[in-house]
C-alpha cells in the first residue's frame, strides 16, 4: 500500500527538500509514497490572496484565517478519496502544542498509512491559525520538538522523512531501519568505516575481530553507555533485560570504579 501524503502550506516549493533528494527521493521514484501540495492563497476570497489577518484581542502577529485553510483541506481530502487505496483522511496539524513525536509514534503512524490512511499535513505560519480551523477540521496535533520554528514545512518534513523511512523498501538496506537510534530504546551504538587509523584513533579491536557474538555485546553496551551518559531518561523508562543489567553494572564499574 503507497503512503499518501497532501500538505496544505503557503511554501509549497519547499518539500522539493524531501522529493529531490535523497531516501525519500528515490523512496518516492519506487512508488512507495506520493504527494499532492495545496497552496491556501489559491482559495483566497480577496486580490491580494491574503490568508491571515490580525488577531482579535491585539497582540503582535499575524493568525492564518480559518477559511482558505479548510477549503485547501477539504480539496486534499477530495483528491485522497478519488484516489483510490485511501479509506480514511486524518487531518494532522504540526504544532508546539502537539503530542510529542518519537519513534514508536513514528512506527505506529506509518502502519496505519500501509493499512489505508492518508495524512493532511496542515502547516501554520505566523503566530498559528484560527482555532476554530483546529476544532472543526485537525484530527490530531503533532510536535516535534520543544522548540518554535518559523513554519510548519520544517516540521512536515521531519515527521514525513520520520515515516518513509519506516516503509519496506525504502531503505538500501532493510537491517538499517532496525538499527537507527531508539527503535530498541536506547541511542545508537557508535559507528566506524576505514581507515583502520585515523588522526592516530584506531578502530576498537573488536571491531576487526570477526567475532560477531563479541560485536554484538560491544555494541550493546555501547549503547547502554551512550544512552546512559546522553538520555539516562530512556533508561529510567526500560525493563532491563539480564543480560543488559550485567553489562549496566559493568559499565558503572568502569565509570565510577565501584563493584
Amino acid at each position: 500500500m503507497k503512503a499518501v501524503f497532501d500538505c496544505v502550506s503557503i511554501f509549497p516549493e519547499m518539500f522539493a527538500a524531501l522529493t529531490g533528494f535523497g531516501v525519500t527521493r528515490k523512496a518516492q521514484e519506487a512508488g512507495l509514497w506520493s504527494l499532492a501540495l495545496w497552496n491556501p492563497r489559491d482559495y483566497a476570497d480577496n486580490a491580494w490572496r491574503a490568508v491571515d489577518d490580525r488577531p482579535y484581542g491585539g497582540g503582535p502577529g499575524m493568525v492564518m484565517q480559518a477559511a482558505p485553510l479548510e477549503a485547501a483541506i477539504r480539496a486534499a481530502k477530495a483528491r485522497q478519496q478519488a484516489s483510490g487505496g485511501v479509506t480514511q483522511s486524518r487531518v494532522i496539524y504540526l504544532s508546539p502544542q502537539g503530542v510529542p513525536l518519537n519513534h514508536a509514534k513514528a512506527v505506529e503512524m506509518t502502519a496505519d498509512m500501509r493499512a489505508g490512511v492518508g495524512l493532511v499535513l496542515l502547516c501554520g505560519r505566523y503566530e498559528g491559525v484560527d482555532e476554530r480551523l483546529i476544532e472543526r477540521v485537525v484530527e490530531e496535533e503533532i510536535s516535534v520538538g520543544d522548540f518554535v520554528v518559523s513554519g510548519g514545512e520544517l516540521a512536515a518534513m521531519l515527521l514525513m522523512d520520520a515515516l518513509i523511512r519506516q516503509l519496506p523498501g525504502a531503505l538500501g538496506d532493510a537491517a538499517s531501519a532496525v538499527e537507527d537510534s531508539f527503535v530498541s530504546g536506547l541511542l545508537d551504538c557508535p559507528h566506524y568505516t576505514r581507515p583502520e587509523v585515523y588522526a592516530g584513533q584506531a578502530v576498537p579491536e573488536v571491531l576487526l575481530s570477526g567475532d560477531h557474538a563479541r560485536i554484538r555485546r560491544w555494541r550493546l553496551k555501547a549503547s547502554l553507555a551512550r544512552t546512559r551518559k546522553r538520555r539516562p531518561e530512556l533508561l529510567a523508562q526500560r525493563a532491563l533485560s539480564a543480560e543488559e543489567t550485567q553489562l549496566m553494572a559493568e559499565i558503572h564499574h568502569e565509570q565510577c570504579g565501584e563493584q
